[in-house]
């Protein structure tokens, strides 16, 4: 088939391009190359993937809605991956209007041209940050998020909606993944795992917010691309029996799901920097801060809606995890 990723020097989209590609999929890839985080890490995980001969890449940006309209009209895509996005909680704090415009009026412009070209199905990313201020643990997509408390979170939820709109009004059919604090090797700078593991091999201050109470469902990369694989061909049907008063949420009479996107229990920080040092052969220099604004004290996702259509399990533990990560930033980063 051929695919459209979006933010294919991002994290995400460089592993499930690769995946695809090897696979022998013809995948075209955008991104805008923004500088976020390290421009340098973006590009070598293009120079990755550029070799293939059924790879394409094109530099643009979510917000040009008519080269957006000429992608499509061009290539013809079967299956749209859409992980190109503004990331980031904390950032979302200081820069409200680079959400606004890559994450609201980006997703718009992925859901008009994904409804004008008939694509067979659209994946995008929403996030775990989406639960707010829930307290019910694991976080079920049953659950109503109806109480962001970072931007970020909050246009995640508007893409979920935005989305379940044309899933409605077009038939378009829809799929959102909100993942569970992914990572591994050729991750995100700006992610707890990358962070950490940098700091301890420079020798500087780890900055352990909450004083390292906080909880993640760490999620290896490999088993989120796992699954992105998996529901490629899980597309939403309607369901004309479902009902917001009887339905479950995460999904619809329309053609929309949500899933989370998992590994199913929360591992403190603390256990987290252990993992890293043991990995690393080096002790790290901790310096224990409070609570930050727009953080989550834990997360955990309830996996049941996913087992329940692909029957799949996550199989990569942390520590595992972890010293795939290590191996491979100390070779990337020649330490």
């Amino acid at each position: 088939m051929k695919f459209l990723i979006t933010g294919s020097a991002g994290f995400i989209g460089f592993h499930i391009s690769k995946r695809l590609l090897d696979s022998g999929h013809q995948v075209i890839g955008i991104d805008n190359l923004n500088d976020y985080y390290d421009v340098s890490l973006k590009k070598a995980r293009l120079n990755q993937i550029i070799k293939y001969s059924k790879f394409t890449f094109i530099k643009m940006d979510l917000i040009d809605s008519s080269s957006i309209s000429c992608l499509f009209s061009t290539y013809h895509f079967d299956r749209v991956i859409h992980l190109g996005a503004q990331a980031g909680v904390r950032y979302s704090i200081d820069h409200p209007n680079a959400y606004a415009n890559s994450n609201l009026i980006g997703h718009l412009n992925i859901l008009e041209a994904c409804r004008h070209n008939k694509i067979e199905h659209l994946i995008y990313a929403s996030s775990s940050s989406v639960y707010g201020l829930n307290n019910k643990l694991p976080f079920s997509t049953d659950d109503k998020v109806d109480h962001p408390i970072s931007l970020y979170a909050a246009t995640k939820k508007a893409n979920e909606l935005m989305s379940h709109a044309y899933s409605h009004l077009y038939k378009l059919p829809t799929t959102g993944l909100r993942f569970f604090t992914v990572y591994g090797p050729w991750g995100r700078p700006d992610m707890a795992v990358f962070k950490f593991t940098r700091s301890i091999l420079e020798g500087k201050q780890l900055h352990i917010y909450n004083h390292g109470h906080m909880k993640r469902d760490f999620t290896y990369i490999d088993d989120v691309v796992d699954r992105i694989i998996y529901l490629i061909d899980v597309i939403p049907q309607q369901n004309k029996n479902w009902t917001v008063e009887n339905g479950p949420i995460g999904s619809s009479s329309a053609t929309y799901h949500i899933y989370n996107i998992g590994n199913t229990h929360s591992v403190s920080l603390i256990t987290c920097i252990n993992l890293i040092e043991k990995a690393v052969g080096m002790k790290a220099k901790k310096n224990m801060l409070p609570m930050q604004p727009g953080d989550i004290l834990q997360t955990s996702a309830d996996m049941t809606a996913l087992q329940g259509n692909i029957n799949f399990q996550p199989y990569t533990n942390l520590e595992e995890g972890i010293k795939k990560f290590v191996d491979w930033y100390r070779k990337f980063y020649h330490y």
